[in-house]
């Protein structure tokens, strides 16, 4: 950020800037806005894309055994072997081709669902709080903040009230930092020192405030800070489990290679035919098109959730979410309505006392103003929208506020300071047992009671309301003759009474929570209410609770080992704090358990982000949307739920081309090896092995397309490296017995010459691997499980032209094929048959003693 060039909007007096963009703090009008978003554009940053067209089309080529490949072709067209540089640079450059349009297909399916995550911020527009989309804002805009607010632009602060910041991820600084809103004399401060700004993409922690815009879009610090921008994601468990994947067959790729290189070189059969030999050989077992098949596989099944109203926003978080085991979530909105509304409102004595309404609603109130204002809180969006406040708007209009304690998830209560006659009067609304350990007395009519007498009493009566599912709040009152007020001034209080809020049961959730038990999902309820209503909601949506509910009082007494076994083995937890949610979420982590969390407030965010997958809403806290992986357009543990299938049926389509690629490349490249070492030649030359893998893979193209069987989509599962090294052996072990099958029937049988072994070999691998797909891509009978028509028409395709490339011309000129005689077809059909048999048969002991 050059201060040099810009002005020093926190060294000069706010009028200046108001001047400056011609704004008042009663805020723009949408004429001057429409003129401003022409000048200064949408408040929007040029993402660099994650990748540009290019880059995906470079990256194609970055496979270290494709350059390989590509620096044999030069050496093989300098010794005089033009048409086999030619045959191999080709296949190198089809595969890179199709590996090209699929991911630039992804990454386009990955932009457009972006799309559909928006955020937005409060604006002072003609004179009124609007809430509007981020984008829309211009410099000069006036915008209210509050805690849990992503900062949308670079702004001057006119008004805080024990506003902090989270300035990390800009500055590296890890501490809130306190705002203010004097004049800083520095004209080329650090960031961090700017205490009277707040920045774009920073977050609210505390309290609150008011700011003029001064920068937008690429103008602003966060728009020209490069490397905020290539933040780099938290690696998730999908992403561990593909580099142990790679790295257990990167060290038998190694082996093989060199094993096959050495062992041709030292038979005579010439250095670099062996090398060349072995490097394509390497090709020929390296699942070279699995980041594609990866890529392809997660933005179909991202689009597929989006159609049920899950939004991803990371690719890698499809495959997690489907392998979810345990849920983590709040009770409001997932298993209740989510619509609070006031029940009703009563004194301590019992009467209803509108004074409760209006009391509550100046604690929500805009400080000095009047009227209503845009509301974070469901609590005051349901109290302001009540009849009841509609018929006391007037008297709340008359009272004037002159200080105001912000709420926080700590204290658990806010309060505000009403100018009074005589005197002035401290107004206190929150959790009940938060605002009854400040009070000293009781309001009874037109008298007060000691609140020693009454204790017990009102903590019935509280009991009682919520056994009937009410959340109840909490009003007390004192009077003062101080002007301004702090948390500490919340004390020695007056009860006044309660209000009844009602957030009902949804009639859907018995039977989401029932999908999640079918799924092998477990539920744990972290809640932030009262344990008696938690208890009563899990009971009316028949959530079965393990023992009893948990406090988050019980959980601050217990040591480490003890708050994780807690975690572990209850399933309903209430009056939680934000930093035991976080330690919840954690411990549950450490178990090994693959974690979702669902939460849309500003105090889920840390846990959110500790998640394997967060889950929040297009409606939440803007710090809780900004932290998640998945966005829910609709807050519902069906949609939930059918998010999860659909990543199920990602993992189970992504493991069928794992099997198939392990099994059928290291069957046929291992007899492919064995076989070259007793054979006078070369079993297959490089550039049929390029083609064979490229034929074989094209099909597998499609598999993301493949239906699952509904058996795989019951429960969760995760990767498991010993499976897939056991269905190599056992499989490869197959292929490599129908392979020597073959060899044995060609030399000692039929008497074939090399061209037509090589042939014949090249037409059983290609059509033995895309024969053999049907078979393991099931664990049911083949008859029982209908693979999709993109696969049927794809492989029939690719069995059909590698059949007919042998009796091509272009087949001869570039690969030395031959015609094969019926005799060698009808033997390379009767392998295939027998080859087909025996893998339906292996495979049901194979899926019975190793668990896919």
């Amino acid at each position: 950020m050059n201060h040099k060039k810009e002005p020093a909007f926190w060294a000069i007096p706010l009028q200046d800037i108001f001047d400056r963009f011609k704004s008042s703090e009663k805020g723009l009008t949408d004429y001057e806005v429409k003129a401003r978003i022409n000048q200064y554009g949408l408040n929007e940053i040029a993402r660099k894309e994650k990748r540009h067209s290019l880059e995906i089309f470079v990256s194609q080529f970055e496979n270290t055994l494709v350059l390989v490949l590509m620096a044999a072709a030069v050496i093989s067209y300098f010794l005089g072997e033009k048409i086999d540089a030619a045959v191999i640079l080709l296949i190198v450059f089809i595969n890179s081709v199709l590996g090209f349009f699929q991911e630039y297909r992804a990454e386009r399916a990955l932009k457009t669902l972006k799309e559909y995550v928006t955020l937005r911020a409060k604006v002072l527009r003609n004179g009124e709080i609007t809430e509007i989309e981020t984008k829309n804002i211009v410099p000069g805009d006036i915008v209210s903040l509050t805690i849990g607010d992503i900062i949308p632009a670079d702004m001057r602060l006119f008004h805080v009230h024990e506003m902090t910041t989270d300035e990390s991820a800009l500055t590296g600084e890890s501490l809130p930092v306190p705002k203010k809103v004097t004049v800083l004399s520095e004209m080329e401060p650090l960031p961090q020192d700017l205490v009277n700004m707040a920045f774009m993409g920073t977050s609210v922690t505390s309290g609150s405030g008011n700011g003029i815009v001064t920068a937008t879009g690429e103008a602003t610090f966060f728009g020209k800070t490069a490397a905020f921008l290539e933040r780099k994601p938290r690696e998730a468990d999908f992403q561990k489990s593909i580099r142990k994947f790679s790295n257990f067959l990167l060290k038998i790729i190694l082996i093989m290679t060199v094993f096959i290189f050495l062992a041709n070189a030292l038979l005579g059969k010439g250095v670099f035919p062996s090398f060349l030999f072995a490097i394509a050989l390497a090709v020929g077992i390296t699942p070279e098109v699995l980041p594609i098949i990866i890529t392809i596989s997660l933005s179909n099944g991202a689009l597929k959730m989006a159609k049920e109203k899950v939004i991803t926003k990371r690719l890698a978080s499809v495959e997690d979410f489907g392998n979810i085991d345990t849920l983590c979530c709040d009770k409001t909105g997932t298993l209740t309505e989510g619509a609070l509304s006031l029940a009703g409102y009563t004194a301590v004595d019992g009467e209803k006392d509108t004074a409760l309404v209006v009391d509550s609603m100046v604690c929500s109130a805009v400080t000095g103003k009047k009227g209503r204002r845009s509301f974070d809180n469901p609590l005051d969006s349901a109290l302001w929208q009540s009849k009841e406040a509609s018929a006391l708007e007037d008297d709340v209009e008359s009272l004037l506020i002159i200080g105001r304690n912000e709420f926080d998830f700590e204290r658990r209560r806010m309060s505000v300071l009403v100018k009074g006659d005589s005197d002035n009067i401290l107004i206190v609304k929150g959790a009940p047992e938060s605002v009854l350990e400040c009070c000293i007395s009781v309001k009874m009519g037109k008298s007060t009671t000691d609140f020693a007498t009454m204790g017990s009493t009102i903590h019935d009566q509280i009991s009682t309301f919520e056994k009937e599912g009410f959340r109840v709040i909490a009003v007390a009152e004192k009077h003062t003759r101080k002007n301004d007020i702090t948390v500490a001034d919340e004390k020695e209080l007056t009860l006044l009474g309660f209000l009844l809020f009602l957030d009902p049961p949804k009639e859907t959730a018995k039977e989401s929570l029932k999908m999640f038990q079918k799924l092998g999902v477990a539920v744990k309820v972290i809640s932030g209410d009262s344990p008696i209503i938690t208890l009563k909601i899990c009971h009316d949506v028949a959530l079965p609770i393990t023992e009893r509910v948990i406090t988050g009082a019980e959980l601050e007494s217990l040591n480490e080992s003890e708050f994780a076994e807690y975690s572990r083995k209850y399933n309903v937890f209430a009056r939680v704090t934000p930093e035991q949610k976080l330690r919840i979420v954690e411990s549950i982590a450490r178990e090994g358990h693959i974690v979702g969390f669902l939460g849309d407030g500003i105090n889920d965010a840390p846990a959110l982000r500790a998640a394997d997958v967060g889950v929040s809403v297009d409606t939440a806290a803007g710090i809780a949307k900004e932290t998640a992986d998945i966005i829910l357009l609709d807050k519902s543990l069906g949609v939930l739920a059918h998010g999860i299938v659909e990543g199920r049926r990602t993992f189970g389509n992504i493991t069928k081309y794992i099997l198939n690629t392990t099994s059928a490349n290291y069957g046929n490249m291992f007899t492919v090896a064995l076989s070259s070492l007793f054979l006078g030649f070369i079993p297959l030359l490089p550039s049929q092995i390029l083609l064979n893998n490229f034929i074989s893979d094209f099909p597998l193209l499609t598999i993301s397309t493949d239906n699952v069987d509904e058996e795989l989509l019951r429960r969760p599962r995760r990767w498991n490296i010993g499976l897939i090294r056991n269905f190599m052996i056992y499989f490869g072990a197959i292929s490599s017995f129908f392979d020597l099958v073959l060899i044995s029937s060609l030399i000692y049988l039929v008497g074939v010459g090399p061209a037509l072994f090589r042939t014949s070999w090249f037409v059983l691998s290609v059509l033995s691997e895309i024969v053999i797909t049907f078979a393991i891509r099931t664990k049911l009978p083949v008859f029982k499980s209908k693979p999709s028509k993109w696969l049927i028409m794809t492989s029939i395709g690719a069995g059909a032209g590698a059949v007919a490339i042998t009796y091509a011309s272009v087949g001869t000129f570039l690969f030395e094929f031959v015609k094969m005689p019926f005799l060698v077809l009808t033997l390379i059909a009767g392998v295939l048959v027998v080859y087909f048999i025996t893998a339906e048969v292996v495979k049901r002991y194979f899926f019975t003693h190793f668990e896919i």
